[in-house]
């Protein structure tokens, strides 16, 4: 693909991105943002020199909640109340799965941070290795600050590629080329690491509570891989401590039902009553779910593909899942022993005709789209220059 294409695109991208700010206003269309930026616009409640930021209270909310508890206007910080906020953040060696409850209001987490606490949410034990060395670019097992902001910008460069290109698909039959995405699909790592390692140092000048907790207040740290896995795991189990908390009240389990209803939220289940009642009736006497067996579903959900896969042989075999086949399809795949107990519920909860069978391809369906969290396409009007119009202007003027 010539430069001059690539250029093209990627001018595109930046503008695209760049009028999408809530501070413009431009003639409207309809465009397809991620839902990833819906949410992280719709939560965020902090804006400094002209860029939104979540704090860590807003984190938890956007992934633990449909919709923000409060609606307020964005509150400008001032140098000073930024520079506040982040000497109170610990470091990394202080961490605990209590960070961000203990952070609260007290800190602000970047777009492109937003989207890499999202990646980890969804990353087994065995992928917190490869994770690391994606960052570690240089190969010294320890990741500083620079390697760090390069990565977490490719990530949101990637984020930017797809959607404009969705746009097209949606709009009109002259979308790009497929060749520009496979090209970009395939090179884009190559394409951008240079500009992007560039603007990471331009993006030093303004630090977040991550980068703070990571690389201290001068940004001098490195990040250990005991470090960086420590903070994955704490920050899974964060979360599942806060789901679990918000059913427990303050009890060691909670209802069958509640499991049911925690499993069901951001998926494509139209009537999620008919599954509850599903659990009312076949489990009439409530044991209750541990918080050990919730995370461990939780684990196990973070390794569905590899659980895919054992499924499948089971089905090409032309066997029944049962009970059994499921708890040895998991522990197979992922290491994980589920309790009899929990392999049970989740039967009860699934099968909804009542013949102790899973329908493997429904169960996994539904627990994709729990696992993304609400994560996919999101059409919206927005007031700004759509994409494709952009990339008509550039062609033009070329």
């Amino acid at each position: 693909m010539p430069l001059k294409k690539i250029e093209i695109l990627t001018n595109c991208i930046a503008h695209h991105w760049f009028l999408q700010a809530p501070l413009f206003d431009f003639d409207e269309s309809e465009v397809y943002m991620s839902s990833h930026e819906h949410r992280f616009r719709l939560f965020s409640s902090v804006e400094y020199e002209g860029q939104l930021y979540m704090t860590p209270q807003n984190f938890i909310e956007s992934v633990t909640m449909s919709e923000p508890r409060i609606r307020k206007p964005w509150r400008s910080l001032n140098k000073q109340e930024l520079e506040k906020i982040l000497s109170d953040t610990p470091p990394v060696w202080k961490g605990t799965s209590k960070l961000f409850r203990n952070l609260r209001e007290r800190g602000i987490i970047a777009y492109t941070e937003y989207l890499f606490l999202l990646s980890i949410l969804t990353k087994p034990h065995a992928g917190f290795k490869i994770a690391f060395n994606m960052f570690d670019a240089d190969g010294n097992q320890m990741v500083d600050k620079r390697e760090f902001l390069v990565v977490t910008n490719m990530i949101k460069a990637f984020h930017l590629m797809l959607t404009p290109l969705q746009v097209l698909k949606k709009e009109s039959q002259e979308f790009v080329p497929r060749s520009y995405w496979d090209m970009l699909r395939r090179g884009a790592s190559q394409a951008l690491f240079s500009d992007l390692a560039e603007r990471a140092d331009e993006n030093m000048m303004i630090d977040t509570t991550l980068l703070v907790h990571f690389f201290g207040k001068k940004g001098k740290a490195e990040l250990t891989f005991d470090d960086f896995y420590r903070f994955m795991d704490n920050l899974q189990t964060e979360m599942l401590e806060i789901e679990f908390l918000t059913y427990s009240k303050g009890m060691t389990t909670i209802s069958e039902e509640d499991f049911a209803r925690i499993l069901l939220r951001y998926t494509n289940v139209e009537d999620i009553r008919s599954y509850l009642e599903n659990v009312r009736q076949c489990i009439p006497d409530e044991k209750g779910i541990t918080f050990e067996e919730f995370r461990s579903f939780f684990q196990f959900l973070n390794n569905l593909e590899d659980f895919a896969i054992a499924m499948q042989m089971y089905n090409f075999a032309c066997r029944s899942i049962g009970q059994d086949e499921f708890a040895r399809a998991v522990y197979v795949a992922t290491g994980l022993k589920l309790t009899r107990h929990l392999v049970n519920t989740i039967f009860k909860i699934f099968d909804v005709d009542h013949d102790d069978q899973l329908s493997y391809k429904e169960f996994i369906g539904i627990m994709k789209d729990r696992l993304h969290r609400g994560g996919r396409g999101y059409k919206t009007v927005e007031r700004f220059t759509s994409f494709k119009s952009c990339l008509k202007k550039e062609l033009a003027g070329r």
